[in-house]
């Protein structure tokens, strides 16, 4: 069943980012679906905190969608290289996104494969952002697309971690936050084996 856009107006990033583990983020394009389970997640906290690109109240022509309100995804290039995708959280003003780090592949293996060049049971397919975001096709052309849509949107399949199944650790890459570097906002399912490194706490 397809998460109702309300899901995505809760103002709490931090519960949205643990509780999106087990959830299963599809893609359809042209006419391909593939889809993997989010075992991996990292919550950017608004305007306060020293990691987004929100920080500060910035608003820039890149940042403006995450003042939208929460349901519609935010993909930006990392590196010149890596497209990553985001889901902006919370209310309109309140510019709030989980960062999907790393998912499970479910549907569409085939596919993965081939956008990936190597087999799905290589870790490494959609481990990290980056590759998670190319393994589901994810470019700049899904930066602003509706969560409600049929191009890319999240299903509960309830599947479910308990507390003792995650762990919460610093973000990764995000040393330029001085002491918010440190919060223990990245969220990962232990053992899972697409969780990028460092996996172990």
């Amino acid at each position: 069943m397809k998460l109702p856009l309300s899901y995505y107006l809760n103002q709490d990033v931090i519960f949205l980012a643990k509780d999106l583990l087990g959830k299963v983020l599809f893609t359809q394009i042209e006419g391909q679906i593939t889809a993997g389970i989010i075992v991996e997640t990292e919550a950017y906290f608004g305007e306060i905190d020293k990691a987004s690109h929100a920080y500060g109240g910035r608003r820039t022509n890149r940042t403006e969608i995450m003042y939208s309100e929460g349901g519609v995804s935010y993909v930006y290039l990392c590196y010149g290289i890596h497209h990553l995708f985001n889901i902006v959280t919370s209310v309109k003003g309140e510019p709030h996104a989980v960062l999907i780090r790393a998912i499970e592949p479910l549907i569409g293996a085939e596919i993965m494969k081939l956008r990936r060049n190597m087999p799905v049971n290589k870790s490494a397919i959609s481990s990290g952002p980056g590759s998670a975001a190319k393994a589901l096709g994810i470019d700049h052309s899904f930066n602003k697309k509706d969560l409600g849509g049929e191009e890319i949107w999240i299903e509960n399949h309830s599947i479910k971690y308990t507390d003792n199944e995650i762990t919460a650790s610093p973000r990764i890459g995000v040393a330029y936050a001085q002491e918010d570097a440190f919060l223990p906002w990245r969220f990962f399912v232990k053992g899972n084996k697409y969780v990028s490194k460092p996996n172990k706490i």
